[in-house]
């Protein structure tokens, strides 16, 4: 695992995207800042961070849609700034905001998409109905995509970005707006696409997105990478479980827990504190109830649980989880004349 800014990373042996010392403004707007990073061959790596964290404009970037203002990336052992042909041959994009013709059938969306890159008539039929079939839409080849659900449009995206066998897909946002069960089926056709070979490079700001899919997370805020390792590294750095306080004089309770060799830290919050113990919190939280009682202290609230993405959030960025105004999205306008 790696805590901190991934500053001066090697590349590695595997590694399918290599960024470093990455660094772009928009204006006076600094919205990436001095990151490094890289993504294994065939892993769900997922930047996770609130709107306005720097997310998008870095999966801009590395599918050449933003040029390169300072720093280094490659994907696919492709150049980002040298070889940009090269990486768009080796990519699929899910673009935060929806990009379909909406006078379109389904078939005629990912037919253009296939003539777009020359592929073979006969393979680009045969891959249009294998990912009709993955994405569920047999019923819907010949539906223009305005009539589609939010759902559907989705899956449809996906299948797009997918026609080309793309060695790395990336989805900013992909689940963005939807309902849980359609949410929910999106993650599993990722999994399915992962699983057939595709490295997924993910943005998301959903905490439960980025803890169930991802091999690996990075968590981005204000254009910079906090944290980075597998979600049971970082959900167990914060400890076994955490104890949630609320008592009548919340700085002397911290100070009388810190003394025990059970706890791992202490984070304060707005109305109580958060214990972090390293041991089962159901046999410790009796102790902590006598301890706090014979200090002369009056616990108000309490509650036990197991530490969240949300939990490491606030531990390594000292707050809440914010939804600001979004950055400048994908840039989705310049697609088709751009690849």
């Amino acid at each position: 695992m790696s805590l901190g800014k991934g500053i001066g990373v090697l590349t590695l042996e595997g590694s399918i995207i290599e960024v470093n010392d990455l660094e772009y403004s928009f204006g006076d707007v600094k919205a990436v800042d001095n990151i490094s990073f890289t993504v294994q061959e065939g892993e769900i790596f997922s930047f996770l961070g609130p709107n306005g964290a720097g997310k998008s404009t870095v999966i801009n970037i590395l599918t050449t849609l933003l040029m390169i203002q300072k720093g280094t990336a490659k994907v696919a052992g492709y150049d980002v700034e040298k070889e940009p042909e090269k990486v768009r041959e080796s990519i699929g994009i899910v673009f935060q905001e929806l990009t379909l013709d909406r006078d379109m059938t389904v078939r005629e969306i990912l037919e253009y998409h296939g003539r777009l890159y020359s592929m073979p008539k006969t393979a680009r039929q045969e891959r249009i109905e294998e990912l009709i079939k993955l994405v569920e839409l047999e019923g819907k080849r010949d539906t223009l995509t305005r009539h589609l659900s939010g759902g559907m449009k989705r899956r449809l995206e996906i299948a797009r970005g997918l026609m080309t066998r793309p060695k790395v897909l990336f989805m900013d946002e992909p689940t963005l707006g939807l309902d849980p069960q359609t949410r929910i089926r999106i993650w599993e056709y990722v999994k399915d696409i992962n699983q057939q070979g595709t490295t997924i490079f993910l943005t998301t700001h959903y905490m439960d997105e980025a803890d169930q899919l991802s091999d690996r997370i990075s968590i981005i805020d204000h254009g910079e990478i906090i944290v980075t390792g597998k979600p049971w590294e970082l959900k167990n750095a914060l400890g076994q479980d955490l104890i949630y306080l609320e008592s009548s004089d919340n700085a002397a309770a911290s100070g009388l827990l810190k003394g025990l060799s059970s706890v791992k830290g202490i984070r304060e919050k707005s109305k109580g504190i958060v214990v972090m113990v390293n041991v089962d919190g159901t046999y410790l939280l009796p102790e902590i109830m006598d301890l706090l009682r014979n200090g002369g202290i009056r616990v108000k609230a309490v509650n036990l649980k197991k530490p969240s993405m949300d939990d490491v959030f606030v531990h390594y960025t000292g707050r809440e989880f914010r939804d600001e105004g979004a950055e400048k999205g994908s840039v989705a306008i310049v697609r088709a004349g751009r690849r």
